[in-house]
């Protein structure tokens, strides 16, 4: 879904792109081989060994436009309106702040750059399963992540734009129906509902802009 936004009407060739969270970097190294590349791609994790198989990854490819760091989204290590674009998938879910964190992108994004946030929405069916294992006593997680906050998409609106920003674009994907003792039942019919189920998706894309003033 990211890729298809970013590879559309608002192209990013020539600009100095941050992916923070990038684990092993195939979102990186896909748009370093794009026809028409940004100026340059960082790719950030707080992962040493993510950044290491990234950049090795990078080097087999012949990739030389990636610059790999280790970086936490909580605590970036560029300047104020640094970056012409900014990437997070399924990160700020997994940070002990995630509004501080979404505040620090918009802090080193430039004015009428955009942000690429994606997230988990638990405003739908799998968020009643979540419930559903705590009543049960069961420790919910996201791949063995130690860190899982529950966030629904409406509230996740509300931080981007008190941290400065205003959206360009919401979408969702991913509808589930929950089933006890098996993986969740995907039901790809909702994903044609535009508006409908827009809220309610468990995959969520925004994308930001920040004003130029």
């Amino acid at each position: 879904m990211i890729k298809v936004q970013m590879s559309s009407e608002r192209n990013l060739a020539g600009k100095r792109v941050l992916e923070i969270g990038c684990g092993r970097g195939g979102l990186s190294c896909w748009l370093a081989q794009q026809p028409h590349p940004p100026r340059q791609i960082i790719a950030a994790d707080l992962s040493l060994t993510a950044v290491q198989k990234g950049e090795q990854h990078a080097q087999a490819l012949g990739l030389s436009r990636v610059t790999w760091e280790v970086g936490d989204i909580q605590a970036i290590a560029h300047p104020d309106a640094s970056m012409d674009a900014i990437i997070s998938c399924e990160t700020v879910e997994h940070v002990l702040q995630p509004r501080s964190a979404i505040a620090e992108l918009s802090r080193v994004l430039k004015p009428g750059g955009r942000l690429f946030l994606t997230t988990p929405n638990y405003l739908g069916p799998m968020g009643l399963y979540r419930l559903y294992s705590r009543l049960r006593g069961r420790v919910f997680t996201e791949e063995g992540q130690p860190i899982n906050n529950l966030l629904f998409l409406p509230v996740t609106v509300l931080w981007v734009r008190r941290a400065g920003l205003f959206v360009v674009t919401i979408n969702t994907v991913g509808h589930y129906l929950p089933y006890p003792a098996r993986p969740p039942i995907e039901m790809p019919v909702f994903n044609r509902l535009g508006m409908v189920t827009r809220w309610v998706g468990l995959h969520s894309l925004i994308v930001e802009a920040k004003p130029l003033a």
